[in-house]
């Protein structure tokens, strides 16, 4: 029977990240075979994968990573079953080897089919679920190319890449605030010009169906009624539709008695309530439409003018 070192478990479990006492019985079960230990480590991760196929992994770490000249970005989670893994020093940094690893690839399945130190990442997830003993997987994956490419990572929940059309001065931050945005509110679009005219008359008519069913209830409680929208866009708001907004602006304002001579004073604020008012799809999902989470008095298009560049594109990931 073969003598089994501190040195060769260690060895082991350096190579594998198994605990101590699971590469001690590797390697007594392989009698001092260091590539059958490895082996037989392996094998338990897939019973323990295939033991928990079936589990939630909706926690984990997002992730982050951008090349050296800042024209390209990864993102992706790596996702476990508990947030004690998912905040485990090991776990995370593995999540950051992946990360690097995925900048050199175009889908997760290539990811997943690529070499990690002798065997394919997704062997390497397996193995991992034998170490820990909870299902673990990649779950969101992105990769963004651009001009200049930057990131922001929101406690290692959301992770979100910003591309823009030049390498301005100050990219570093517009980048990562933008990415901010995108991590924190989301955005499938980036203009409401890049919506279909039948999704907004789609979106329109199921949230107009959900007020009137909330109105129907508030109505029969005595509580007051939601205003029911006609519009939830800019780009349904025509000149005309502007104009007659203008005009209903300044029939209120007769009717509450207030001078003709400062009107003018007061309409500007009435129509951009107006607007705002009725653009709630754009506020939701379109990115340069959105209020700026860091200064809610301009649009997110606002503030990117400032550094006369353009946002070509945008990708975002999250746990659960």
């Amino acid at each position: 029977m073969s003598t089994i070192t501190a040195a060769d478990v260690n060895k082991l479990r350096q190579s594998t990240g198994a605990g101590m006492m699971d590469c001690k019985k590797a390697l007594v079960e392989a009698e001092g075979d260091f590539d059958k230990a490895i082996q037989i480590l392996r094998e338990k991760g897939q019973k323990v994968a295939a033991n928990r196929s079936d589990r939630e992994s909706a926690e984990g770490a997002a992730v982050s990573f951008i090349n050296a000249d800042n024209t390209k970005g990864a993102i992706i989670t790596l996702n476990c079953e508990t947030d004690f893994v998912g905040k485990n020093e090991a776990f995370v940094a593995l999540a950051k080897d992946l990360v690097e690893r995925a900048i050199n690839f175009s889908t997760k399945e290539e990811l997943l089919a690529s070499d990690f130190n002798g065997i394919t990442v997704a062997e390497k997830l397996i193995e991992q679920t034998g170490v820990i003993g909870e299902k673990i997987e990649i779950g969101g994956f992105e990769i963004l190319e651009g001009a200049y490419v930057g990131s922001y990572v929101h406690v290692n929940k959301i992770a979100a890449l910003t591309a823009i059309s030049a390498p301005v001065a100050n990219a570093e931050t517009l980048t990562k605030d933008i990415s901010m945005q995108v991590a924190s509110m989301g955005a499938d679009t980036l203009s409401y010009k890049d919506f279909d005219p039948a999704f907004v008359e789609s979106e329109l008519a199921a949230r107009i169906a959900v007020i009137e069913k909330d109105n129907e209830e508030a109505k029969r409680l005595g509580k007051t009624l939601k205003n029911v929208p006609k519009y939830i866009s800019f780009s349904q708001l025509t000149p005309e539709v502007i104009k007659q907004a203008e005009e209903d602006a300044k029939a209120e304002l007769k009717a509450e008695g207030k001078p003709e001579q400062i009107w003018d004073k007061i309409l500007p604020g009435k129509v951009q309530r107006f607007i705002s008012d009725n653009t709630t799809l754009d506020q939701e999902k379109a990115l340069l439409d959105q209020n700026f989470i860091k200064d809610d008095s301009k649009k997110v298009g606002d503030y990117v003018k400032g550094f006369n560049v353009e946002i070509t594109g945008f990708k975002r990931v999250t746990l659960g």
